[in-house]
């Protein structure tokens, strides 16, 4: 059974590389078993198909080093919030049984982003129900701890992961999804996604969240739940050479 310490649940075969790429590499370099759930094989997208977009993935996942990934299967652009898409997360919430999620920001304004970050919700807490779906035999888990990734500056980030040390690995995670970025010898329509710059927009988005802690490069989140800190010096007095 491939249990995990923190799962990214994010809707389309790139997302978790470009959103939480850095962190999933953090965590994992701190010993923690890390875990991807892709929602839909992404086959809305204008670009690739769906297994060119599964070998992506899986090439990607080598990179960021993660102990398992996994798709649920749901169909790209018709994702809803209905028993059935939470009774399908739910249990595979109870047989990875992550003590934290990272997934989409919440008023997301993709229609599957923002189910998506209703979905983990609403499954993290049915997880813990041991009557919902009983007939399937899973034991309950602990409610885990829900963090969302933060995709517009008007949210303000309740924390920030420093990945300075692990920019570079995160971009190549993002690049071995080919069919979705830059790429002068492709024939197929272009998007926002394949411009030169996209990628470098998205370092130096990572350059700004690190600036609001002093450090190279972060990745922001934000959660609902108000955080219980063992050791508030510890947290308070990191390093952060902000006027320094």
């Amino acid at each position: 059974m491939n249990e995990v310490d923190i799962l990214a649940i994010f809707a389309h075969p790139d997302d978790v590389e470009l959103t939480v790429g850095g962190t999933l590499l953090k965590m994992k370099s701190l010993g923690y078993k890390t875990g991807a759930l892709d929602v839909t094989k992404g086959e809305m997208g204008t670009r690739g198909t769906v297994e060119g977009r599964a070998l992506e993935a899986k090439e990607a996942t080598k990179i960021l080093k993660l102990d398992v990934r996994e798709n649920l299967e749901l169909p790209d652009g018709h994702v809803f919030e209905t028993d059935f898409e939470r009774t399908k997360m739910v249990r595979v919430l109870r047989r990875l049984k992550p003590k934290v999620i990272l997934t989409h920001q919440l008023d997301d304004p993709h229609p599957d982003h923002n189910h998506i970050a209703n979905l983990v919700r609403e499954a993290a807490r049915l997880s813990s129900m041991q009557k919902y779906d009983g007939e399937f035999e899973q034991e309950r888990i602990k409610v885990p701890m829900v963090a969302h990734n933060i995709f517009s500056q008007r949210v303000l980030p309740s924390f920030i992961v420093d990945i300075s040390d692990f920019m570079e690995e995160k971009t190549a995670a993002i690049r071995a999804h080919t069919s979705q970025f830059y790429d002068p010898n492709s024939n197929e329509p272009e998007t926002r996604l394949t411009s030169k710059s996209f990628i470098i927009e998205l370092e130096n988005r990572s350059r700004y969240f690190g600036s609001l802690i002093g450090v190279e490069a972060g990745e922001p989140f934000f959660v609902r739940e108000v955080l219980n800190i063992e050791d508030p010096i510890d947290l308070l007095t990191r390093p952060m050479n902000l006027y320094s």
